[in-house]
C-alpha cells in the first residue's frame, strides 16, 4: 500500500511536473534574464549558486558535513555532494524522498543518508552535534520556528552555519486588503528576529532578495490564469453537462473549499505585487555560538 500524499507534497510535485524543472525552489531573476518559462532552470541555478557560495571550503581529510533540511528532489544536495561535501537530507514526503535516493544511488561512493522525517522528529542518533552546516532552501516556512532553534542546537557543531533562503510574512499580513490570504506560509519576519535575539546564534548575513524572487509569481500567476484556469472551466462544463447530478453534489459538499481555491489560485491575486506586499524573501546566514 502506497503512502498517503499530503497537500504540501502535492503542491511541490505539481510544480515540478507543470514547470518541467528539477528544483522545487524559486529562481533569481536578475535584470539581464528575460522573464519566461524557458529561463526558469537558469534562474533556479542562479539561486542554487547563491546558496553554494555560502558554504565553507572543503579541506582535504576533513569533510564538511551538511544537513539539507527539506531537500526536495535532492537537486541542491547532489550539487553539494559533487563539490565534495558530505550531505544528508531530511524530507518527510515519501515521493520526494525516493527522488533523493535515486540521485544518491547514481553517485557511487556517496554516503548521504535520507531521513524521511520532519526536522522535529529526527532520531536522537542524528542530533549529536555532527554538522557544520544546516540548510533550509524554501523549507523553513514549514517548520515550527521555536522548535527549529532547539533542533539546530542539537545538530550543529559550535561555530556551525545555518543558511536560510525563504520568504517570511510582512507586517501587512492580515490587513484584509485585496490579496490578503492569497499567499499562505512564512513565519512573521518580526518574530523571527525576536527569536534570533534570544538564541545563541549571530545574524551574519541578511539580504532582502524579494525583488529578485517575486517575478516567479508573475510566471505562476500567468500559468494559472491563462492555462490551468480555462482548462479547469472546460472540465467543469463537461462534468456539468454530462454528469449533472454528480457535479451538483460535489459543488454542494465542497463549495467552501472551491471558493477558497478560486480566491487563492484563480482570482489573479497571486501576483508579483501582492507577493511583495505580504511576503519578504530573505537570504540569511546564522552562526551558532558555543553556549558553554
Amino acid at each position: 500500500m502506497s503512502e498517503k500524499m499530503h497537500s504540501q507534497e502535492l503542491g511541490l510535485v505539481l510544480a515540478q511536473q507543470l514547470l518541467q524543472v528539477e528544483d522545487l525552489h524559486y529562481g533569481l531573476w536578475r535584470k539581464e534574464l528575460d522573464l519566461n518559462l524557458a529561463n526558469v532552470p537558469q534562474a533556479q541555478q542562479e539561486y542554487t549558486d547563491m546558496i553554494l557560495s555560502d558554504l565553507p571550503p572543503t579541506p582535504a581529510g576533513s569533510p564538511v558535513r551538511v544537513i539539507d533540511i527539506g531537500c526536495g528532489t535532492g537537486h541542491i544536495l547532489a550539487q553539494m555532494v559533487d563539490k565534495g561535501y558530505q550531505v544528508d537530507g531530511v524530507i518527510p514526503a515519501p515521493h520526494l524522498a525516493n527522488k533523493v535516493r535515486e540521485r544518491i544511488a547514481a553517485r557511487p561512493g556517496c554516503k548521504s543518508q535520507v531521513y524521511e522525517n520532519t526536522l522535529e522528529d529526527l532520531p536522537e542518533s542524528v542530533c549529536n552535534g555532527q554538522y557544520d552546516v544546516a540548510l533550509f532552501s524554501e523549507s523553513y516556512q514549514y517548520i515550527p520556528l521555536d522548535q527549529s532553534f532547539n533542533k539546530l542546537k542539537q545538530l550543529l557543531k559550535p561555530g556551525g552555519l545555518v543558511i536560510i533562503c525563504d520568504f517570511f510574512a510582512t507586517e501587512h499580513t492580515g490587513d484584509g486588503k485585496q490579496g490578503d490570504g492569497s499567499f499562505g506560509g512564512g513565519h512573521a519576519m518580526k518574530y523571527f528576529y525576536e527569536v534570533v535575539e534570544r538564541e545563541p546564534f549571530t545574524l551574519e548575513k541578511d539580504i532582502d532578495i524579494t525583488e529578485l524572487v517575486s517575478p516567479n509569481l508573475q510566471l505562476v500567476n500567468n500559468l494559472l490564469m491563462d492555462k490551468l484556469g480555462p482548462a479547469g472551466q472546460s472540465i467543469g462544463r463537461y462534468m456539468k453537462d454530462n454528469y449533472p447530478k454528480i457535479s451538483w453534489i460535489a459543488a454542494k459538499l465542497a463549495r467552501k473549499k472551491f471558493e477558497r481555491m478560486r480566491y487563492k489560485y484563480f482570482s489573479g491575486l497571486r501576483s508579483k505585487e501582492v507577493f511583495e506586499r505580504y511576503k519578504t524573501y530573505h537570504h540569511i546566514n546564522l552562526r551558532f555560538s558555543n553556549p558553554n
